[in-house]
């Protein structure tokens, strides 16, 4: 009896051990995400509550804020400018997020060739742009491409060509924007495609060497393939990235020419903060939230019915 009593207050204790240490470990990765979610429920979610409520009034930021409904939201859908905004901030994505992908996927396959030379130096060339501010480099592609003191118009004069509307052309202000927004995107990019690739098992390059398929072959049925999840968070992040783009191409050509190549952002912020309307900028901006939702849930559905 006295032997089963001992047996048993010892089991009670390593059951209260494990209970303690399991305790410890379920609370420690509270304590670790704690300050990430303190930071995000002050900057992300707290924000977008006062913008929502916001969305509902006529605040002007001075004074009271009336609740007016759905009135912010039904002007913002008879606005011709905002359809404008819309329309820009699409196109700049569809233009830009393939051009930024190919480029880095590219630039990604050459630097883990094992016929490339100077790999290390190139890879710290080509991550330059993304240590750079945006607004530096909207600067940056200011002084290249200015149309009375840029120097690619300077270059072109002096080979005896006319200069280039670059920025009192919309389409073509435009085009420069998608250049200056995938030269900045593509580093982040190259190196989640480096790290894929890298990981991609070189049994199958080996296999597919052995059957006699080239570069291309293995390039397109094994590369591209295995690398398929790192190439739906690239386009995830760079859709994302571009229909919210704003301090680049403020920089750059502050949505010039006029407003014509002003994206939602910058409606949203002229309408805000130039303006005054920070109930009508606010609705804006929860259309705008509700869009890059369905980028996001249409890109996963993408992603999902491949994966099946």
């Amino acid at each position: 009896m006295a032997n089963q009593t001992v047996s048993l207050l010892a089991r009670t204790k390593v059951t209260r051990g494990r209970s303690k240490t399991s305790n410890r470990y379920r609370l420690a990765p509270l304590i670790l995400i704690s300050a990430n979610l303190l930071l995000f429920a002050l900057f992300f979610a707290w924000p977008g509550a006062i913008g929502l409520i916001y969305s509902f009034t006529d605040y002007t930021g001075v004074g009271d804020a009336d609740f007016v409904g759905l009135d912010n939201y039904s002007q913002l859908m008879a606005d011709p400018t905002f359809y404008q905004a819309l329309t820009r901030t699409l196109l700049f994505a569809v233009m830009a997020v393939p051009l930024s992908y190919i480029i880095s996927l590219a630039i990604a396959s050459l630097l883990v060739s094992k016929y490339a030379v100077g790999k290390t130096i190139a890879r710290v060339v080509f991550f330059i742009p993304w240590l750079i501010s945006p607004i530096v480099t909207g600067v940056i592609w200011r002084w290249m491409f200015g149309e009375n003191f840029g120097l690619v118009n300077f270059l072109i004069a002096s080979l005896g060509g006319a200069p280039v509307p670059w920025q009192s052309n919309a389409d073509i202000s435009l085009i420069v924007v998608v250049f200056a927004a995938s030269w900045a995107g593509t580093a982040f990019n190259m190196l989640l495609f480096i790290a894929a690739i890298k990981n991609v098992p070189q049994a199958y390059y080996e296999a597919a060497e052995l059957d006699g398929a080239g570069s291309w072959a293995k390039f397109k049925h094994i590369t591209l393939p295995s690398i398929a999840p790192t190439s739906f968070i690239v386009i995830l992040l760079s859709t994302i990235g571009a229909v919210k783009e704003y301090a680049m191409i403020q920089a750059l050509n502050n949505g010039g020419p006029g407003t014509e190549n002003n994206l939602l952002v910058q409606y949203i912020y002229r309408t805000g903060f130039q303006n005054g309307q920070i109930g009508f900028a606010s609705a804006a901006s929860m259309i705008l939230m509700v869009i890059l939702m369905v980028i996001a849930l249409a890109q996963l559905w993408v992603n999902k019915r491949k994966g099946a």
